[in-house]
């Protein structure tokens, strides 16, 4: 079973913020990772970020979204219908 919890260190122990569906004395293994202030940035794909990036700074004009919205607003094609064409296209 694999469980994540926050916790925080106190006084050399680590103290769980919740309960822990554990019996007394029961061994477990832990690993530590600190929090940092963006508790989504360990959710972040750099690599898929870094490639985002350079594509935004070589294309020539990137569009307002107010102008992405006029466009998908005329796009009368079912998005649904292309994405899953694409996934069995895969399979």
């Amino acid at each position: 079973m694999t469980n994540h919890v926050d916790a925080v260190y106190e006084n050399g122990v680590l103290r769980p913020l919740e309960p822990l569906p554990l019996e007394e004395h029961q061994r477990v293994r832990v690993a530590v990772s600190s929090s940092s202030g963006d508790s989504l940035a360990s959710l972040v794909d750099r690599s898929f970020l870094e490639q985002a990036r350079t594509e935004v700074a070589a294309a020539g004009y990137i569009p307002t979204h107010e102008e992405v919205r006029g466009m998908t607003a005329r796009d009368a094609s079912s998005w649904s219908e292309a994405i899953i064409a694409e996934r069995e296209e895969r399979f």
